[in-house]
């Protein structure tokens, strides 16, 4: 059996997260945005911007906080 995922705010290949657009797993405003690297670098660069300040002992951006 193949596993899967699904998104709690997307239906009908829309986000209800972001302005019912159409879903782009993380895109900005989206709940996976920064929190896992994407095969569109394009994706990725708040997760660099992330990893960059926690190797300049930085605390988190109060969003990234948990």
């Amino acid at each position: 059996m193949a596993g899967s995922w699904g998104c709690p705010h997307e239906s009908d290949d829309r986000c209800g997260k972001v302005n019912n657009l159409p879903c782009d797993p993380g895109m900005k405003g989206c709940v996976l945005h920064g929190r896992f690297v994407f095969a569109n670098d394009d994706k990725n660069e708040r997760l660099r911007q992330k990893q960059a300040r926690a190797e300049q002992g930085q605390p988190p951006a109060p969003e990234e906080a948990t």
